[in-house]
């Protein structure tokens, strides 16, 4: 068996083999399909491919499959504090990646099904699509802010506020910005209606979003990004491996004698779905009930933010859903 590991760049991966104990460079490939899939062919059916997590992966890993034994994804930021070293070259960390899995040191990383990645970029695109939004509103409110205008009370981009907006005096240089960016927000606007229409039709049909919508303050929006940030519920063992991975888990510094102390979230893990499931939690928190205000705290930056959720034995249900 041969151990084949990827350094992959935009462009080209470098490559190292590690066989019977012998470890060797194997050059540089393009990274463009027909030349990664002549590679491919040259594989043989008992090799293990290594390859570090990054924006291309599940292109190459779809590619390479068929043609190995197996393919193994490295979670890179782990691979770093593991194989830390001053010299750095791609031959290096080629050479790194092959040894960590011959010696069963790699950390490995889940590699989503087609399901699950296609509903990650419709998420992605949500996310892009707010954050464009978000940034255009900025833009807007520093005009005014410039122009010593006091901030409107309201909804400034509702009908309302789009009157009032328009009634302010400003140079026309400026007024053109404003009515510029008006105009991409109702654009952007139409298309996040669209994600969110195609969103919720998707919601309709998969019966773990409407068990987790029974949670109050996840919606449609915050249950698809949750489903696609988990993919396979098997692949957590335990509840605390699910909160851990989404970055809710608090930090914990313990050494020698001295107790355990346990701080802010880790924030480690995948941003967007630990980013819906906070703004859940604050609808929680204004909402009546047993949870009401249960997230606040003496701090006003989210100090007492990590959310003290209880496991449960039956955390899976037996056919596997959550």
């Amino acid at each position: 068996m041969r151990i084949i590991a990827l350094d992959v760049h935009r462009s080209f991966a470098q490559t190292a083999i590690l066989e019977n104990g012998k470890l060797r460079d194997a050059g540089k490939i393009d990274l463009e399909y027909s030349r990664l899939l002549r590679f491919a062919r040259k594989l043989k059916p008992d090799d293990e491919i290594v390859i570090e997590a990054t924006g291309n992966t599940s292109a190459i890993v779809r590619v390479l499959l068929p043609f190995v034994g197996r393919v193994v994804i490295a979670n890179p930021i782990l691979v770093r504090a593991i194989a830390w070293a001053k010299v750095k070259t791609d031959k290096i960390d080629a050479a790194v990646l092959a040894k960590l899995h011959a010696s069963g040191f790699l950390p490995e990383v889940w590699m989503p099904d087609e399901e699950t990645e296609a509903r990650r970029r419709v998420v992605a695109e949500r996310t892009q699509l707010v954050s464009q939004m978000t940034r255009l509103k900025n833009r807007i409110q520093s005009v005014l802010h410039a122009n010593l205008i006091p901030p409107y009370k309201g909804v400034l981009f509702s009908q309302r506020g789009r009157a009032w907006l328009e009634a302010q005096p400003l140079a026309e240089d400026q007024r053109r910005v404003i009515v510029r960016h008006a105009g991409e927000l109702d654009r952007l606007g139409a298309e996040l209606a669209e994600v969110d229409k195609s969103l919720a039709q998707a919601a309709l049909e998969e019966p773990r979003v409407k068990r987790l919508m029974t949670i109050t303050g996840v919606n449609s929006t915050v249950a698809m990004s949750v489903l696609a940030a988990i993919g396979d519920i098997h692949r957590f063992s335990s509840p605390e491996k699910l909160v851990s991975y989404f970055g809710l888990n608090p930090r914990v510094r313990q050494s020698g004698d001295k107790p355990a102390y346990h701080g802010r979230i880790t924030k480690q893990g995948r941003a967007h779905a630990r980013s819906m499931l906070v703004e859940a939690a604050w609808v929680i928190s204004g909402a009546p009930g047993r949870y009401a205000h249960s997230s606040s705290g003496s701090g006003t930056n989210g100090a007492n933010m990590s959310l003290r959720w209880q496991p449960r034995a039956s955390w899976r249900s037996s056919s596997g859903t959550f």
